[in-house]
């Protein structure tokens, strides 16, 4: 597992977070960050947010600076904060595929509303991994019992 950005002078966003191995026994890690900003999709006027990531490692952690030059990516992007929450989360999980991901993204008050919106998700346990055939099969067998 190689960190490009540690260390190194970083004068741009970056489109991915990199990790490193993950200590034994951490169960659970919080990032939190104020300086996140995007543009409203609608108005093109600058929305700033807060951010919050939970995640429970598995085998790798968010490296921190990484994760500031990815978030600095969305300043110039159009992109209501439900959406940059799933957003978040979904990178986090594809980068470093945690047991579980909860992003809460509070976007500051505009027109007088704080929005907030919280995005989840979890990784599929290998043995509990839907299997086409076994769905199609149960789907049958459930409705020749009503029908």
């Amino acid at each position: 597992m190689e960190l490009n950005v540690l260390g190194q002078t970083v004068r741009h966003a970056i489109e991915h977070v990199e990790v490193f191995d993950a200590p034994a026994h951490v169960t659970l890690v919080r990032l939190r960050s104020e300086e996140i900003s995007s543009l409203c999709p609608v108005t093109r006027q600058p929305d700033f947010s807060r951010v919050e990531i939970e995640y429970e490692p598995d085998r790798h952690c968010i490296e921190s600076k990484s994760l500031k030059l990815y978030l600095w990516g969305f300043r110039d992007r159009e992109v209501f904060a439900e959406a940059l929450a799933a957003e978040i989360a979904r990178e986090v999980m594809d980068t470093s595929s945690p047991h579980r991901v909860v992003v809460t993204l509070t976007q500051r008050p505009r027109g007088g509303i704080e929005i907030q919106a919280v995005a989840e998700r979890t990784q599929a346990p290998a043995d509990h991994q839907a299997d086409p055939t076994t769905l199609t099969a149960e789907t049958s067998s459930d409705s020749s019992k009503t029908g």
